[in-house]
């Protein structure tokens, strides 16, 4: 007597058709693979901190100047009014990233690590002439920018004096010759690795960035004093080069 077949309860799902669609789950998964990267990104950056709901404690670094840095620089250069004590004005952050020609998703992530470096999200600059050499267009997005004021300009160069800068590799001190004349000192840093806030597993691009410290006084020497004093380590015992008033060049 012949028996029946089995139905197939129980077993093994059947293999789709050659050539056709895969099961929804399959699909769901292979899509989850792909963008988990940045779905990890994005969960960092959106995240809550243990202490959200306490007060702000006021920057260290600017007790450390009303304190100390300010009856510091009046005795030096002889300030009578508290006022004249020159301070740091803004810190500005560029990057500019010749990728993002061809791969204009290279900003996203750029955007977003700027913005954990910082506490603030950054803005795309557009570039403003186009050049054929480079296959570049006007007002296509090929940089970022971000300029830190108050509270978070503090909190940003405390962190980047004390914990950023002695990660830099070979570091040998800071150049002393890097100011331009007006009492503003730039910089230059090859690689956004050196901020701790950055986690390496993540990183998809290395690029580097121009730091400006633009100060409330238009002399290098007390711009010079005023950073030195605020923990800056330049290099030896180096002077800026001051340019004196009436003088001419060579």
């Amino acid at each position: 007597m012949a028996t029946k077949k089995s139905d197939n309860k129980g077993g093994k799902a059947a293999k789709p058709a050659k050539g056709g669609k895969q099961p929804a789950g399959q699909q769901a998964g292979g899509s989850k693979k792909k963008g988990g990267a940045g779905q990890a990104r994005q969960a960092r950056v959106q995240r809550e901190h243990s202490g959200v709901e306490l007060a702000v404690p006021a920057p260290r670094l600017k007790g450390h100047y009303n304190t100390v840095v300010k009856a510091r620089l009046a005795e030096r250069f002889g300030y009578t009014n508290p006022h004249m004590v020159p301070t740091v004005e803004k810190i500005v952050i560029n990057v500019g990233l010749g990728e993002a020609v061809k791969q204009p998703k290279l900003l996203d992530t750029v955007v977003e690590e700027i913005g954990i470096i910082t506490g603030q999200r950054p803005v795309k600059k557009k570039a403003r002439k186009s050049v054929a050499n480079f296959q570049l267009r006007e007002g296509q997005e090929i940089g970022v920018a971000v300029t830190l004021r108050g509270n978070r300009m503090w909190e940003f160069l405390d962190r980047f004096v004390t914990t950023a800068v002695p990660r830099i590799r070979d570091f040998r001190g800071l150049n002393t010759r890097s100011f331009d004349g007006r009492g503003n000192y730039s910089m230059g840093v090859k690689e956004q690795m050196i901020f701790p806030e950055i986690e390496y597993d993540s990183i998809e691009q290395i690029y580097g960035m121009d730091v400006t410290f633009v100060t409330t006084t238009n002399r290098d020497d007390v711009a010079f004093a005023l950073l030195r004093e605020l923990g800056m380590p330049f290099r030896g015992e180096e002077k800026p080069i001051v340019v004196q008033e009436g003088a001419t060049a060579a």
